[in-house]
Order: structure tokens, then C-alpha cells, then sequence
């Protein structure tokens, strides 16, 4: 048998069901494995020891008495420092909320209770979740675990990197431009950025801009684990205008099934080429693909931004940015401000309804080819430091420009990887209709049945 830390969350919840090992044994080798390696990568800042022990003690003493075991029974998971974890503090990374502890979990991370998943950590992201690079103040910068001069992504970081090298079978991040997928390529692992309305938010005062795009979900090294994992998030929390109560499988559709192949786009030729190296696989796995552009994508892309800047503020009486961030991010801030303004130019009358009309088109280039096959970011892992460079920053959203234009529409996408070039993990992103997030895992695991895993590893 492999290290118990190397085994997929579905291993461990079958291993853990028929009693070969227990919950103990499996949370007590992700808490030696995240002493062993942890430090190389500073993915997980505060460790759950206790409170995860006494949550595998309490499976066992169930399992003992011959109750049927939850669904992800034993199985350790990190969970992003902005999202609630009962007796913890939920940080979004800055100084000043160090000691913001949590009284109740968030609703997806008590339903993941509930079926028996036990959180074993807090994970890095940079402050408020609003970097494509992991860094910050009170916690310090996370290295990908492939090359510690490249980033590991951002917001979701800390999982990506975690799960990356073993010290959690599942992480759970959330994605309002990339951030669960960007990390996923640059780290090497899967993850599922759901519809809008999927996992709900029971109660987040954020603004406008952040409850209609931006969603949680999992990460983890499989297809299969993420789809176990999503499986267990999306009941109803009361609270959560977005949320739908939609089944998570929806009616068999027609075959072959059509696969929009996206690879005009001015990419790195690393990324293209996993663009079409995952377009055969898919083929080969009796999908039916085209290659094809998507309709009014720059334009997509400027209207998330002019709904970023309109709706994403926080109120004027809150502290300047300057006061509570590091000085990397302010740096970060004043440049990306500069994009927003410049987005501004060519501002919509009302671009909620040129998002309306965006989203039309997309349905009628979509009417043949339901899934999307595309990259994530149009370049692989960027150097450390490099978007803090205002004139490279610039690029950057024509860069994300398929990765923002999901959470513009409310979309769902699974980035699953493609191998390595260079050195470096490359991936894609399976982009699918709304609440069709079945077809989109069933997708990815055609593109990872043909694809050698590249995780879990040891730093680099």
C-alpha cells in the first residue's frame, strides 16, 4: 500500500469504510506529512492537530459500533482562510483579522462534515483574495511545490500547493477570477469552479461583485475526489439569493457529445499545445471536437472588470488599502487600479446588460458544442514578483480572459492537467452549461484517464 498521505480521498474513504485502517492512522499521516514538508511549501498556516484528531476518534468509535460510515468518513481536508471554519479565524490574509475566529462553519464546510470530512488546516491566499500570486503579511508567501522561483497561483494557493504534495487529499478554495483554476495549473492538480448558485453562501456580506461571480469549491488530485467532494457541498443555507437547488446530474445528453476547442489565442505554445494534446484525448474518448473561438471575449473580459470596479468596492468608511496590506499588495493594488480605470473607456451603459446579451451569445455558439475545452491562463506559472511589474500586469487579463469570462457568466469548469513542459505543470479547463458540472468531471476524467498523474511530490 502507498503512504496513506499519497492516497486519493476515495482510496482513504474505502480503506477507512472496510476498517484496513483507521481514521486516527490516516489524519495522523497527513499531520506527519504536513510536519515533514509543510515548511518547504508554507501552504498551510494553522494546523488543526487537536481538533482533527478528536474528529478522527469520534469516526472510529462510530465505525466501531457498526454505523455506516458518511461518504467521506476520516478524510482530511484544508480549507482557505476566508471561508468559516468553526473556532478558527478567517483571515482573508491581512494582519488586522488575525484573531477574527469563526463561531459556526461555513455551510458547504459543515454539509463536508457532516459526511465525515475532517479539516485538518487553514490555507495561505494572498490578502482579501485579490492576487493571481500567493503572498501577504501575516503569513508570508507559499512556493509552488514544482519551482520555488515560480508562483503557485493565487487565490487559492495554499490548497493547490497542499494538495500538491500531499499534505491534504482536498482543499477547499473558492474562485471569483481563476483563483481555484490558475492555482490548479500552476501546482499541478484538479479543481471545480461551480455554477453560480451551486454552493451556497449563507449570509456573506460582501458586495455586489463578489456574490455574483465569485463561487467555492474543491481541489484535489483526481477528478473522481473533486466530484466526491461537490457531491457534499451544495445543500440549501437560508440566506443565499443565488442559491438553486438544481440536481447534480442532469438528463443523458445527446452523442457524440461537441467539445469547442479553443486555441486561437495568441498563447504560449506550451499552452496551446495542452489545449491539444487534451482535444485528442477527448476525441479519442468519442467526443466530437471542433476548434472554434468564442464569441465577444475581449469584450467579456472588459465587462468583468467594469463589474469588478462598479460593484466589487468595499464602502467608502472602510480603512485605505494601505493600512491594513502589505506593501507587495499595494504595489499590486495601484497597478491593477490602473486596468479597472482603463476598462472603464469603453464602459457598458449598464454591463449587467451587455453581460445578458454576452451570455446569449455564448448560448448560441454553444447550441452544437456544449463543452468548452480551453486554457485557463494563456501562459504557464509566471516568476515570482512579475505581477507586480505594472507594464507585465497589463497583459494579465487578456491572459485570464477564458477563465474570467466562467465566473462572468455563472459557468461551471474543471481544470484537470495535461502533464509538464519545461519543468512546469500545464492543465486546461472543461467549461460547461450552467449546473452541468456532471458533464464537465466526466470530460476532465476522459482527459486524465490518458494523462500520467503528476502528484503528489515532494518540493522541488
Amino acid at each position: 500500500m502507498a503512504e496513506l498521505w499519497a492516497l486519493t480521498a476515495g482510496d482513504l474513504t474505502r480503506l477507512i469504510g472496510t476498517r484496513e485502517v483507521s481514521s486516527r492512522e490516516v489524519v495522523q499521516a497527513h499531520l506527519t506529512r504536513i510536519t515533514e514538508v509543510n515548511s518547504q511549501v508554507n501552504a498551510i498556516t494553522v494546523v488543526l492537530e487537536e481538533q482533527a484528531l478528536d474528529a478522527a476518534d469520534a469516526a472510529d468509535r462510530v465505525l466501531r459500533e457498526g454505523t455506516a460510515p458518511g461518504p467521506l468518513c476520516g478524510v482530511p481536508m484544508t480549507v482557505k482562510e476566508n471561508v468559516d471554519v468553526a473556532g478558527s479565524a478567517t483571515t482573508l490574509g491581512i494582519v488586522p483579522l488575525r484573531d477574527a475566529v469563526a463561531q459556526r462553519d461555513a455551510q458547504h464546510i459543515a454539509q463536508l462534515r457532516a459526511a465525515g470530512a475532517i479539516p485538518i488546516g487553514r490555507t495561505n491566499m494572498p490578502e482579501f483574495g485579490i492576487r493571481w500570486h500567493t503572498d501577504n503579511d501575516l503569513r508570508g508567501s507559499t512556493r509552488n511545490p514544482w519551482s520555488a522561483g515560480h508562483t503557485p497561483g493565487g487565490s487559492s494557493g495554499g490548497d493547490a500547493a497542499a494538495v500538491a504534495t500531499g499534505l491534504t487529499p482536498l482543499g477547499i478554495g473558492n474562485d471569483g477570477a481563476g483563483s481555484l483554476r490558475w492555482p490548479a495549473q500552476c501546482c499541478g492538480v484538479a479543481a471545480l469552479k461551480p455554477s453560480l448558485g451551486r454552493i451556497a453562501q449563507r449570509g456573506q456580506a460582501s458586495p455586489f461583485a463578489f456574490q455574483l461571480l465569485g463561487v467555492h469549491g474543491p481541489i484535489a488530485r483526481r477528478v473522481a475526489d473533486l466530484r466526491l467532494a461537490f457531491d457534499h457541498m451544495c445543500g440549501h443555507a437560508p440566506g443565499d439569493p443565488w442559491y438553486a437547488p438544481v440536481p447534480l446530474r442532469g438528463p443523458a445528453p445527446a452523442t457524440p457529445i461537441g467539445v469547442a476547442a479553443v486555441t486561437g489565442l495568441d498563447a504560449d505554445p506550451r499552452v496551446t499545445a495542452a489545449v491539444r494534446q487534451a482535444a485528442k484525448l477527448l476525441a479519442d474518448a468519442g467526443y466530437q471536437v471542433t476548434e472554434s473561438l468564442p464569441p465577444a471575449l475581449d469584450r467579456a473580459s472588459e465587462i468583468y472588470t467594469q463589474i469588478m470596479s462598479s460593484y466589487g468596492r468595499v464602502h467608502e468608511e472602510q480603512p485605505p488599502v494601505e493600512t491594513v496590506a502589505s506593501k507587495g499588495f499595494v504595489q499590486f493594488w495601484a497597478a491593477y487600479e490602473e486596468i479597472w480605470t482603463r476598462a472603464g473607456g469603453r464602459a457598458a451603459f449598464d454591463p449587467m446588460m451587455e453581460r445578458a446579451a454576452i451570455a446569449r451569445a455564448w448560448d448560441d455558439w454553444t447550441a452544437s458544442t456544449p463543452l468548452v475545452l480551453a486554457p485557463i491562463c494563456t501562459i504557464p506559472a509566471f516568476p515570482v514578483g512579475a505581477d507586480l511589474d505594472p507594464e507585465w500586469l497589463a497583459g494579465w487579463p487578456a491572459a485570464l480572459r477564458m477563465s474570467v469570462v466562467a465566473n462572468l457568466l455563472g459557468l461551471p469548469s474543471v481544470a484537470v492537467p495535461t502533464g509538464l513542459a519545461d519543468g512546469l505543470p500545464q492543465a486546461v479547463q472543461i467549461i460547461g452549461p450552467r449546473f452541468r458540472e456532471d458533464l464537465c468531471l466526466d470530460a476532465a476524467a476522459a482527459i486524465e484517464a490518458g494523462t500520467p498523474p503528476l502528484t503528489p511530490i515532494d518540493p522541488r
